[in-house]
């Protein structure tokens, strides 16, 4: 019996589920940025300004686009003496319906700019929410945001200086940066799959994404344009906000800065890929069980095979193409899977 771990009926498109305007510390209006992303063959954009939930879908969604509405909440350690050296922990919290814009974890004079007060809707009856940078108000946030209806992400964890004494006690969230471009090329190792794998080997059943985090403060085009460098393709069965959340929340989707992954399917115990033409197809388990497939004709791969067994408690493919630049699918658990 075949199962499709990316559904057969949909439609890819693609999307930036993490990116800055003039609204926080942006360059671009959100005008420019739907602009400029729809220019790139982009169909959805996550509009995540730090510390303000500003809608911006109605005004700026359209057949060929798709706005979510969203924003980056945040944690700091003490930045005494320096924030250089300080621990963060930033999530991205996406809104699940189009009319969920009342923001969660909200402080009426903390955390973001109080002259925005008047683009921000918080429940009046709710208290200030004080933030601590330790594991459970880190948490307690995650819970309020998923139960109030949001798609919550852990960003960058290279960049905020976190190590697996910090993240390793985040729970909740529905999935981590895998790539966060921004911070790749300014010099982190924001290519997250060993962090990724130590999740899910602590059981935590997230997804991973493909970011740009941009900013868009340097010259167009140039190397450290931090636009169109890494993104998540979403197979949704159209390009409804409705739709789309809920293909985020069923996991259908991959992660990308180049490479395209088809199809995946499990035809019995064995995982079958089909790709864009890669130089190599990589499926990594919880163990010391990693595989790998070659073309040697062709030296290009478009399809890859993988037995797979109860005991890899998980797998995940990675696609590779000539130049190095690698898609990321979803971990998978094999309890949820296999039959």
């Amino acid at each position: 019996m075949i199962k499709y771990l990316l559904p057969k009926e949909g439609n890819f498109y693609k999307a930036n589920l993490h990116c800055h305007t003039t609204c926080s510390d942006g360059e671009l209006t959100p005008l420019e940025m739907k602009n400029l992303y729809k220019s790139k063959g982009y169909s959805i954009l996550a509009i995540t300004d730090h510390e303000v939930l500003i809608p911006h879908h109605k005004e700026l969604s359209d057949g060929e686009f798709l706005v979510l509405n969203g924003f980056e909440l945040g944690f700091d350690e003490n930045w005494k003496p320096s924030f250089l050296n300080a621990k963060v922990c930033d999530l991205c919290i996406i809104a699940l319906d189009p009319e969920n814009i009342t923001q969660p974890c909200f402080h009426r004079t903390k955390y973001h700019n109080p002259e925005r007060n008047d683009s921000l809707v918080f429940d009046e009856k709710e208290p200030d929410f004080n933030r601590e940078y330790n594991a459970d108000c880190i948490n307690e946030a995650i819970k309020i945001c998923r139960e109030k209806g949001f798609f919550v992400t852990h960003n960058h964890p290279h960049w905020s200086l976190e190590k697996y004494e910090q993240y390793s006690k985040y729970k909740g969230m529905h999935a981590m940066e895998i790539i966060n471009y921004g911070s790749l090329i300014d010099g982190y190792n924001e290519k997250n799959g060993d962090i990724y794998d130590e999740q899910l080997l602590l059981g935590k059943k997230i997804f991973a994404l493909g970011t740009d985090d941009n900013h868009n403060r340097r010259t167009p085009g140039s190397r450290m344009w931090d636009s169109f460098g890494a993104w998540t393709v979403i197979k949704s069965e159209s390009l409804d906000y409705k739709a789309v959340t809920d293909a985020m929340l069923k996991g259908s989707f991959y992660a990308s800065e180049g490479p395209e992954i088809y199809e995946m399917y499990l035809d019995g115990d064995q995982l079958h890929v089909e790709c864009s033409g890669a130089d190599k197809v990589f499926c990594t388990t919880a163990h010391r069980r990693c595989m790998s497939r070659y073309n040697e004709e062709t030296g290009l791969i478009t399809q890859a095979v993988f037995e797979i067994k109860p005991d890899d408690i998980y797998f995940r493919v990675a696609v590779y193409d000539k130049e190095g630049k690698e898609a990321y699918s979803n971990a998978y658990f094999t309890e949820d899977v296999l039959d």
